[in-house]
């Protein structure tokens, strides 16, 4: 997934990326992330007059562990990927765009553009953050640990201030 810049830019070349990355190492030690399948790289690299754009998808099979009960989840994410590069000496300043647009576009400071580090990071930016196994997750119990979505545990729930809780015996009979 490499490119030269000027080689591309100034051919117009067009390249289609098909490939699948080994990401794995972006996860390792991580306890929330059961296991991670091969991330799926779908990509269209355009050159252009000054820049180079990558249009396409990234996808990836994920076991994640819920938020609230830590079973696994599965998930399927599919991540919509579009990147605008240009080398960092280019000025690119046409007609065409405007100075909003040409703040989008990533400076490469090198020869060869490498997608890989871009692709990981759309991909970090996809992961998410607190996945559940369903709306409905009832969680662990925070004084024994029992998942409550299997069983229901007798653990005392009641939560009382500690500013109220003289007033709790005053009432009893």
């Amino acid at each position: 997934m490499q490119f030269h810049m000027q080689e591309t830019m100034s051919k117009g070349l067009k390249t289609t990326v098909n490939e699948q990355l080994d990401v794995s190492d972006l996860y390792k030690g991580r306890q929330d992330v059961y296991r991670i399948g091969p991330l799926q790289v779908s990509l269209a690299v355009t050159g252009h007059e000054g820049f180079i754009e990558a249009d396409g998808e990234l996808a990836i099979d994920l076991e994640l562990a819920c938020s609230r009960c830590l079973e696994p989840v599965q998930e399927r994410i599919v991540i919509p990927f579009s990147e605008m590069f240009k080398p960092a000496a280019s000025d690119v300043k046409s007609d065409e765009y405007t100075e909003e647009e040409i703040s989008d576009f990533v400076e490469v400071n090198a020869e060869r553009l490498d997608l890989k580090p871009y692709v990981e990071e759309a991909l970090e930016l996809s992961i998410p953050y607190a996945p559940l196994c369903g709306d409905d997750c009832k969680g662990l119990c925070p004084t024994c640990g029992q998942n409550l979505n299997e069983h229901k545990c007798s653990c005392e729930t009641d939560k009382i201030d500690l500013r109220f809780a003289a007033l709790k015996d005053l009432f009893k009979e």
